[in-house]
């Protein structure tokens, strides 16, 4: 008779593990996008309203234009230029809108060589200012074709400016060098410039005290102290110094 021990008969027996089971993935693609919803429809009396609202604004605009036409015009500083002369240049026709009135329709008056600037005021309900600056003659030019005009301090021609022969004149050879002259007409206007005579080497300046020459700005702006120093002299001015003749 065999014997055995308690529990052997009643082995438990372990399963061995099994390998993961892999299970392929399906790629379902890309998700198709929602489909947008059609705006909501407006209600027909918010777009009566829009209409009617739009209307309104029209019939407004279009009554500033009747209601508050331009009656009074006030132009000051103008010598040169004649008042009706400067309305029209300003676009201030008859009856036009007070409302609709601006810089905008003055473009013809600030852009005429004889306005060096333009200020314009609108005063409620039916008046316009015009504040004009004129430019003033300041020098006569002989161009290179004899021909002389008036010009202002800053070079503009200015047509129909009445002749006047105490005005400096200047002119000279071609290249044309009339910067050069208007600025030492400014440099020297203190001696009372007579005239200016621009030449490829220099220029000549005859002034109330005498006259001058020279070949560079920079030594004339340093010596012009010597035109009231030698009066009636004709003076040389040089880089290095000054030359008086009598």
């Amino acid at each position: 008779m065999s014997s055995r021990k308690v529990g052997e008969g009643n082995r438990r027996i372990k399963p061995e593990p099994s390998e993961p089971v892999q299970v392929p993935l399906v790629s379902a693609g890309p998700e198709p996008e929602p489909t947008p919803l059609p705006p909501a429809p407006k209600p027909r009396r918010s777009r009566l309203w829009t209409a009617l609202g739009v209307t309104l604004a029209a019939a407004a605009l279009a009554g500033a234009w009747f209601a508050l036409p331009i009656r009074t015009v006030t132009v000051a500083g103008n010598r040169q230029l004649p008042e009706a002369r400067v309305q029209q240049l300003a676009g201030l026709t008859p009856q036009f809108g007070w409302l609709y009135y601006g810089g905008w329709r003055a473009r013809a008056l600030a852009g005429h060589p004889w306005i060096q600037s333009v200020k314009i005021l609108r005063k409620f309900p039916d008046s316009v200012r015009i504040d004009l600056v004129e430019r003033v003659p300041y020098a006569r030019w002989q161009r290179s074709d004899g021909t002389v005009v008036t010009l202002a301090a800053d070079g503009t021609a200015l047509p129909g400016a009445d002749p006047n022969c105490t005005l400096p004149l200047l002119g000279g050879w071609v290249p044309d060098r009339l910067a050069v002259a208007l600025y030492v007409t400014q440099l020297l206007s203190r001696y009372t410039v007579q005239s200016v005579a621009y030449t490829p080497s220099g220029v000549t300046v005859k002034t109330g005290l005498g006259a001058v020459w020279s070949g560079d700005l920079k030594s004339l702006v340093k010596y012009a102290g010597s035109i009231s120093m030698y009066p009636n002299k004709k003076i040389n001015i040089y880089p290095w110094g000054v030359s008086v003749q009598e």
